[in-house]
């Protein structure tokens, strides 16, 4: 059998080889710390579950419109209005199957073969990988403490083509936790504009946000492309539900890309959302980020005071991207040797690109703090006996 050429420069995630040797110690009786998923521990708020069997019970199970329930879509926009004092009109809202579906359908309407996507390394790494799905070239930008791993029209300014037709950014970003200001988001959305260019930004994260303010990027621009998600801070991984917020010029293209690669996002996943937005699972996930951000202090004081190199405090998602140089340079090696000797389940820098990727490791705080205590316990006497 003939494979398609591209599938040799699509990687599986590295931390899943790590991830199926913790459910191995697992299963003989050893006991794992699990810092390496990026997925909340919480599970989805009820009053979201009971909506989700409601609308089975009320037999909601025929297909949406490619473009997503009316309901929900303006459910999003009153969501914008009264988060953001932001108006929006609902056509410009998409809702798609996740997060990555959002992220395949502006590719799709984007990239040609040869195209050029300009993107953070590190970043998230299926990127880089559905860039080259749709035979774009994926250009990894090298950044670093020093811009907290955040892109900059400094840091892009060698690295513009007359091929490139995107830059995709992040706030906050996965692995580093980061955000991007207003004043820097600006300067990337002119720097964009001046190259003729489409700004993709990602907001998956957006609410999870501890130190910073949490605006979304539309209020600075309606020529950009936002990709949000029911994984993160509404708690809904499994159900696979996205949004994106397009230019109204790109609407009907992306309708007719998602009817046939989608034909319709979840029935079931949609009429759940809708009660997202309440008030009793708003608040809900207002106490899930509180908790989040005592996980976020309790960690990274533990981790500076193991020796991690954490130089700015990480302002959101649930995510430390810490330098771990002071006890290893080869941080793939580091995080299998902390799973096998301490029981502690944390991802190797190379998952996400490879500046400086055997100078990292990323620690998920997805746990309680107690569970976290104990994780920390593990890595201190990981320390004292083998380094």
């Amino acid at each position: 059998m003939k494979l398609a050429d591209r599938l040799q420069e699509i990687q599986p995630f590295f931390v899943m080889d790590l991830l199926a040797r913790a459910r191995e110690l697992e299963a003989q009786g050893s006991s794992v710390i699990h810092m390496e998923i990026g997925e909340p521990d919480f599970p989805t708020p009820q009053s979201v579950i009971r909506a989700g069997q409601q609308s089975l019970s009320d037999e909601k199970t025929h297909y949406t419109p490619a473009l997503g329930l009316p309901e929900l879509r303006q459910k999003i926009a009153h969501y914008y209005q009264s988060e953001f004092n932001l108006e929006l009109s609902p056509r410009r809202i998409i809702i798609t199957p996740g997060a990555s579906g959002a992220l395949q359908l502006a590719l799709a309407v984007l990239v040609n073969p040869n195209s050029e996507v300009l993107l953070a390394d590190p970043g998230y790494p299926c990127n880089r990988h559905m860039v080259r799905l749709f035979e774009g070239k994926a250009v990894s930008v090298p950044v670093d403490a020093e811009s907290l791993f955040q892109l900059t029209p400094q840091r892009l300014e060698q690295y513009w083509t007359e091929q490139t037709v995107a830059l995709m950014i992040a706030t906050p970003s996965n692995p580093t936790g980061n955000c991007i200001g207003k004043d820097a988001m600006q300067s990337l959305i002119d720097d964009v504009d001046k190259h003729h260019a489409m700004l993709i930004v990602d907001e998956i994260y957006q609410g999870l946000v501890y130190d910073a303010e949490n605006y979304t990027a539309l209020t600075l621009s309606d020529e950009i492309i936002v990709i949000n998600s029911f994984s993160k801070y509404f708690g809904m991984t499994g159900w696979r539900l996205g949004w994106m917020v397009v230019p109204e010029e790109m609407v009907d293209a992306i309708d007719r890309v998602s009817q046939n690669i989608f034909l319709a996002p979840s029935t079931i996943a949609q009429y759940a959302a809708l009660e997202a937005f309440s008030t009793e699972s708003m608040s809900v996930m207002q106490a899930r980020r509180d908790e989040f951000k005592q996980r976020r202090d309790y960690l990274l004081a533990e981790l500076r005071r193991l020796g991690f190199k954490i130089l700015d405090v990480p302002q959101g998602a649930f995510y430390i991207y810490a330098d771990c140089t002071a006890l290893s340079n080869d941080s793939f090696e580091l995080s299998a040797q902390l799973l096998e000797k301490a029981g502690v389940a944390v991802t190797p820098g190379k998952d996400f690109g490879s500046y400086k990727a055997a100078a990292h490791l990323r620690f998920a705080y997805t746990q309680p703090v107690s569970v976290l205590e104990q994780g920390v316990a593990r890595i201190e006497k990981y320390i004292k006996d083998y380094l």
